[in-house]
């Protein structure tokens, strides 16, 4: 049976490139077009796993663990960004009563 990193390197580098890129723009639109906040940071999340899984798959590509390291502290800081956007989410719809990005106008007074 092949380990992992056989099976990475068996699967041509460009559909690792053509995957990502569809997230990368999946996560662009529901940024764009999306106006409930939650999903908004859903499809950032889905834009930075995208860029997770094209470092991890260059670092097993090319033998070089530094992607991998990279990944990691992307993994940190996109925990940390969810943990402070969503009790920036949960402050706002307690002063509002929505989630809605239009309604945050409101908050310029």
């Amino acid at each position: 049976m092949q380990s992992i990193p056989e099976i990475i390197r068996t699967i041509p580098l460009t559909n690792y490139i053509m995957l990502s890129s569809a997230l990368f723009c999946i996560g662009i639109l529901g940024v764009l077009t999306r106006r409930n906040a939650i999903i908004v940071f859903m499809a950032i999340e889905l834009m930075l796993n995208a860029v997770n899984l094209l470092l991890a798959a260059f670092s097993s590509y090319y033998s070089d663990p530094s992607g991998q390291i990279f990944v990691f502290f992307i993994m940190a800081v996109a925990a940390a960004e969810v943990a402070v956007g969503l009790a920036i989410i949960v402050m706002i719809y307690r002063n509002i009563q929505s989630i809605d990005i239009g309604v945050l106008n409101k908050l310029k007074n």
